[in-house]
């Protein structure tokens, strides 16, 4: 398996587009994504755990219940969210898909994001439609890219190479996510294409059991996905994982669990760990991608948990834009991470690409040099290492730094 370039156009069969239609006020910021297969395609999707539910979300629902999907339609700028309209305009979305591609509107995923509690007018889209659907490409991933950002300072897109049964078989994928990312299907919208023939049955499980739990928590090589991802806090109206399967790569349709199965989740993984990492490193105002590795656990879900809490932490997150190496706050955030941890054995440190410095042993602080911790911290990149010295399980989690910008960028959202 190799990384490649070419995000949700880099599987056989897949065209995107991106264009700036009206819904944003700036005009060079790009507000309305396609993306569509040339062949029917088997559909799977994950959804927000929020109670309130962006209305595309109980559209796509419907449309995909068939396991079947062609097109991905996504607007910026507007979360069609607690509108009365809500349901009408995304399934408008859905027939002007239909009406300027002939795919039909059942086999369409929509999508949303932006404020919350907004009237969508339909016009813009509409008005848009031709230059949309006229843009399509096969090597327009970073169009589409850029139409679904909203606070994001980057475009977010990925890709893998592998094989199955002597087959060249690609999953590629796009993300947009920069605030309210918080464990239970963080804020984001992702996705993810592959020419993999897979089976939608199998296709599901495979998203599920990689947005839930990852593949194998204890394994080094296989970290976390969506879940094990913070910023804020917040959990978002309007997120969703959607995957589209066109089965191009013509390998034999993976129907069951076994050798080719696994090959995929592997390669499902890679894509979703690198815009797992994209995400959390692009949280509103961050300067730091910050990861949490818990070793030592007595179980997965302790692992998970206390991983999840320190990421979390804001004291944490603000003590690391500061570089200041507060270790004291890694272990009270694993004391209130619901789990029984025997504090007497955890081992707490520092790494990035300035080296590593152990702050924390059996529970206690231990000497170190301060100067060298700072320097450690100054990277943009920090892992935080704990040892918990009681079990078998690992798991990692994913944030960013606390810092002014943040407080700034979500003060004035809506201008």
């Amino acid at each position: 398996m190799k990384h490649i370039d070419g995000g949700v156009c880099a599987a056989k069969g897949f065209k995107a587009s991106g264009v700036h239609c009206g819904i944003r006020k700036h005009t060079t910021k790009k507000d309305l994504a396609l993306i569509v297969s040339d062949t029917e395609a088997a559909a799977a999707a994950v959804y927000t755990q929020n109670l309130v539910k962006g209305a595309p979300i109980y559209v796509t629902k419907e449309n995909i219940s068939d396991g079947r999907a062609r097109a991905i339609i996504c607007n910026s700028g507007n979360a069609n969210t607690c509108n009365a309209n809500g349901i009408e305009i995304a399934q408008q979305m859905c027939a002007l898909v239909e009406k300027h591609t002939g795919i039909d509107k059942k086999d369409v995923i929509v999508a949303s994001t932006g404020v919350i509690g907004q009237p969508l007018s339909i016009d813009p889209i509409a008005n848009g439609m031709d230059e949309l659907v006229g843009g399509l490409a096969y090597g327009n991933s970073s169009e589409a890219a850029k139409a679904i950002m909203t606070t994001d300072t980057v475009q977010k897109e990925t890709a893998v190479e592998f094989e199955i049964d002597g087959k060249k078989c690609v999953i590629g994928g796009i993300a947009k996510g920069s605030g309210m990312i918080h464990p239970n299907m963080a804020t984001m919208l992702v996705f993810v294409t592959t020419d993999t023939a897979i089976s939608s049955a199998m296709l599901q499980r495979a998203l599920s059991n990689d947005v839930k739990d990852s593949f194998n928590m204890i394994s080094a090589d296989v970290q976390s996905s969506f879940n094990m991802v913070t910023v804020d806090g917040d959990t978002s109206t309007n997120d969703m994982v959607a995957v589209m399967a066109n089965g191009m790569a013509g390998n034999k349709e993976i129907t069951e669990e076994g050798e080719a199965f696994e090959t995929f989740k592997k390669a499902l993984s890679a894509v979703t760990v690198s815009l797992c990492r994209k995400i959390a490193g692009d949280g509103e105002g961050a300067t730091k991608l910050l990861e949490c590795t818990v070793s030592g656990a007595k179980s997965e879900k302790e692992a998970k948990n206390a991983a999840k809490s320190v990421i979390c932490s804001s004291l944490l997150k603000a003590a690391m834009f500061g570089a200041d190496a507060n270790w004291g706050r890694v272990l009270c955030a694993l004391g209130y991470s619901g789990e029984n941890l025997d504090v007497d054995k955890i081992d707490v440190s520092f790494k990035s690409d300035k080296g590593e410095i152990l702050v924390c042993e059996n529970g206690a602080g231990v000497d170190f040099s301060e100067e060298k911790a700072k320097e450690i911290l100054l990277e943009k990149e920090i892992q935080i290492l704990v040892g918990l010295n009681d079990g078998p399980y690992t798991a990692t989690a994913w944030g960013c730094d606390l810092t002014y910008d943040y407080v700034r960028i979500n003060g004035d959202y809506r201008s």
